[in-house]
């Protein structure tokens, strides 16, 4: 079994920078995938970054260029530096992690949730 919880949301204003961490625990064998995703009100959840294992990242075209995805592999953790931010990009944001835990297979994982505003 795994577990993930993550930090870093709140409020910024337009412009502004924030850096969100996602931290995976537990019975851990190894992370294939790992991803960020968000949902604003009344709009259905959208992949915003995705990071494979071997370092290969992919963007949704409205955040290329200001968030950029890492990941720290010996910590079970990725990130997301989000820079320029603007209005809307403000949602809940939710990583995932496809974690092959000891002895139980490979099994996608969801953190709790974390709000970004951003204000005008």
């Amino acid at each position: 079994q795994a577990r993930l919880v993550e930090s870093g949301g709140g409020l910024v204003q337009s412009g502004g920078s924030l850096r969100l961490s996602c931290a995976a625990s537990g019975s851990i064998f190894s992370v294939n995938a790992m991803a960020w995703y968000r949902r604003a009100p009344g709009k259905q959840r959208e992949l915003v970054a995705l990071i494979t294992s071997d370092g290969s990242a992919n963007y949704a075209d409205s955040v290329k260029g200001r968030f950029t995805i890492s990941r720290d592999n010996a910590k079970f953790t990725v990130y997301l530096q989000m820079d320029s931010l603007k209005p809307e990009d403000t949602a809940v944001y939710y990583c995932k992690q496809d974690i092959n835990a000891y002895g139980l297979g490979t099994f996608e994982y969801w953190g709790q949730g974390t709000q970004v505003t951003v204000s005008s």
